[in-house]
């Protein structure tokens, strides 16, 4: 297998057998290229096969069928070969030794992927200033609140200065400063260093701001696999949000069903796609007959 993607995906199934023996589909035939140098947003609701997929590639869980490579080796195969060309932030608290310092995790870390002597001591360093944790070096991990045991997930992925990054939900439990400090680095990775980064999230505006291309999962199968620009091109059409003051009536609601409809300080919030601006006018006399104030009504562009 070539290494002209940094990650390859062809036909992964992983299928899991319930107590009862029914099979659970975590991922269904999926098959995805990722090139190199690039943020690939990997998204879809809880359970869609997302954190499997991750797993998958860090030599974690054997697929059930189907084969995954990352720069060209197979992780279930060369799991050794493998590991050393990724970084990984698993989705929860336990990526890190909450009885070590953050110092000794990152040697620790370090140690295991070849490093050692002063270049292991000068990446960590680096690391740690990058994540405003240098002056909390000496303390161990677990007096760390949840959002520094993050940055330190974070950094221990980073100290073997792989070429692909696993990050899974990496902003999950973060403050806003926190937050902005790991979105800056995963920007950096790419745009100075050339490395590949894979993000899952469910924060849609995070995957829109740093991602280059985007693959939607759902059930386990790939439902869209395009760069943002031309995803979000698909929906660039009359999309509208219109807002009013006060409640629907139920009986209007249930003749909205082609709209999206919410509540929100006292107000509700249509939004929909127009093709015809005849729909848009015969919405807003329904509105204006059910003595429901018109706030605004604008074109929106689409988000992901």
């Amino acid at each position: 297998m070539d290494d002209t993607h940094a990650i390859r995906i062809d036909g992964l199934c992983k299928t899991y057998a319930q107590k009862d023996g029914t099979p659970i589909h975590a991922v269904r035939d999926l098959s995805l290229a990722i090139p190199a140098g690039q943020v690939f947003g990997f998204l879809g609701p809880n359970g869609a096969g997302k954190t499997t997929t991750i797993k998958v590639l860090c030599g974690l869980v054997q697929p059930t069928s189907g084969r995954v490579w990352v720069k060209g080796v197979d992780p279930w195969r060369k799991r050794g070969a493998a590991v050393r060309q990724i970084g990984a932030v698993l989705e929860g608290t336990r990526n890190v030794h909450w009885t070590l310092s953050a110092w000794d995790n990152l040697l620790y870390f370090g140690h295991l992927k070849g490093l050692a002597g002063k270049s292991l001591a000068a990446r960590a360093e680096q690391l740690l200033k990058e994540l405003a944790l240098w002056e909390r070096r000496k303390d161990l991990v677990r007096t760390f609140s949840r959002g520094m045991q993050q940055k330190m997930a974070v950094a221990c992925a980073l100290v073997a200065d792989p070429p692909v990054v696993l990050l899974d939900e990496p902003t999950l439990g973060l403050d806003v400063s926190a937050a902005r400090a790991v979105k800056e680095l995963v920007a950096r990775l790419v745009r100075e260093q050339g490395k590949t980064v894979v993000l899952t999230t469910h924060q849609l505006d995070l995957a829109e701001e740093l991602c280059d291309r985007v693959a939607i999962i759902r059930q386990g199968a790939l439902i869209a696999d395009q760069p943002v620009d031309d995803l979000l091109a698909l929906f660039s059409g009359e999309y509208y949000e219109i807002r009013v003051e006060g409640r629907l009536p139920e009986t209007l609601c249930a003749q909205l069903d082609a709209w999206t409809i919410h509540e929100e300080n006292g107000q509700t919030v249509l939004s929909g796609d127009v093709t015809d601006q005849q729909v848009l006018y015969e919405l807003l006399g329904q509105l204006r007959a059910a003595g429901l104030p018109l706030l605004a009504a604008q074109r929106a562009e689409p988000d992901l």
